[in-house]
């Protein structure tokens, strides 16, 4: 199942992770101390409370909120370099975290993309915000099927 990051529903992928795991309902109603109906109204679900959310996470031994950093790393857009430069003179308390750790599932996410035709190198250069040369060494490092990637638009270099 290839999973839509931009579009993240939750409940869904929720489901899909209970039932790789063979988890009983019963089970999930006692460490969620809810009712079977109440199981099957988060499954339905888009988003849900970050509280519920991380206590799914520990069931299902599965990071759920990895796949809205996911979302960031795609589709937030590009910093504003004045922002920045303000928001840097100002030390926060808040934890820093690097923006620029892909994951198996974006690469693989960015690949399909490539390999399908759907989007070119250069679209997903310019659109992601991925370094040329991450990209190429993920052309390298992860082609499969040993066939050439669609290159560039026209007019447009790599």
């Amino acid at each position: 199942m290839s999973i839509d990051f931009k579009n993240i529903h939750v409940g869904k992928l929720i489901k899909k992770r209970v039932e790789e795991c063979g988890i009983e309902t019963f089970r999930i109603c006692n460490f969620l101390k809810c009712t079977e109906d109440e199981v099957n109204i988060m499954y339905r679900q888009e988003d849900m409370r970050s509280d519920l959310m991380l206590r799914w996470s520990k069931l299902l031994e599965y990071d759920l909120f990895r796949l809205y950093s996911q979302h960031l790393i795609l589709f937030s857009p590009p910093a504003n370099a004045n922002l920045k430069t303000v928001i840097d003179k100002k030390k926060s308390d808040l934890p820093q975290f690097r923006k620029n750790i892909y994951t198996k599932e974006i690469i693989d996410f960015i690949m399909e993309l490539i390999q399908t035709g759907e989007k070119t190198r250069y679209q997903v250069i310019e659109e992601y915000r991925i370094p040329k040369t991450t990209l190429y060494k993920w052309l390298d490092k992860y082609n499969k099927t040993g066939k050439e990637f669609p290159k560039s638009e026209a007019g447009k270099t790599d």
